[in-house]
């Protein structure tokens, strides 16, 4: 019988976790960095993006952001009360941040107006496939998978990797104040909410993943966890490339493969 895992350390510390949780977040953390560090985020920071790339990063963006609380509700529909202290853990926290999520569509929508892009640009999707492939790719997972690889791809990933990049944005005022000052509090409310309030979330989606799995899970298990979680990174960081190549600019590139099925 697996060993039940119960959190007694500070949520938002690692050494809070088992041995194979803190090895599984060291070995995603190249792919995470990839993302988190990217070119495109100190560009927008520091308001050197083309109008034309900010537009197709939105619109790129659109269906993991409109989507996001449609993977939870189907991670949700995974769980049965009751059956295991992870799931009770997980329904509880999907439940409560569903609604979350539908309101940081509202903020995206706000964001992208500030640039000139409507909903019905964003709802089109007139773009590369390319960028089409970390939204299959969550909705690939989320129907696919346990729910614990499941919310390790969205939840843990795809919300760690948000909250820093977003915090990178706003780490100086150069891009909120390039809004005029009317709009500029509405234009920048996704931002502001992810950089500032969200930490926590992966945390404890982590927590989550860990009460699922237990003080020992299987090496198989370990592996798709991993795989799921970089594979996560690694989609958004191909996102990005493609974004920054509508800038016409050489982009630097590193090396990203796609873990393994």
């Amino acid at each position: 019988m697996t060993e039940t895992f119960n959190r007694t350390g500070p949520l938002m510390e690692v050494t809070s976790y088992p041995a194979w949780a803190q090895q599984l977040v060291l070995d995603c953390s190249e792919s995470k960095r990839r993302v988190v560090e990217h070119e495109i985020y100190k560009r927008m920071r520091d308001n050197t993006l083309s109008e034309k790339t900010l537009r197709i990063f939105l619109i790129g963006g659109w269906p993991v952001v409109e989507q996001f609380s449609l993977y939870m509700g189907h991670n949700l529909g995974k769980t049965r009360y009751g059956r295991h202290p992870g799931e009770d853990m997980a329904r509880r926290w999907l439940i409560r941040n569903i609604r979350v999520e539908l309101n940081h569509a509202d903020y995206w929508v706000n964001w992208a107006q500030a640039h000139g892009v409507s909903l019905e640009d964003m709802n089109a999707q007139d773009i590369p496939a390319p960028f089409q492939a970390l939204n299959d790719w969550c909705w690939h997972s989320c129907a696919t998978e346990s729910l614990a690889v499941s919310m390790a791809a969205t939840n843990y990933a795809i919300e760690g990797a948000v909250g820093e990049w977003a915090a990178v944005v706003c780490s100086t005022s150069i891009y909120e104040e390039s809004f005029p000052q009317e709009g500029r509090k509405r234009a920048m409310k996704w931002l502001k909410m992810h950089a500032q309030y969200d930490d926590e979330h992966p945390w404890e989606a982590l927590e989550i993943i860990c009460t699922l799995a237990g003080m020992n899970p299987s090496r198989e298990l370990q592996n798709e966890l991993r795989k799921a979680i970089c594979k996560s990174y690694d989609y958004k960081y191909l996102f990005l490339q493609h974004c920054l190549e509508c800038e016409g600019a050489p982009v630097m590139r590193e090396q990203c493969e796609l873990a393994e099925t």
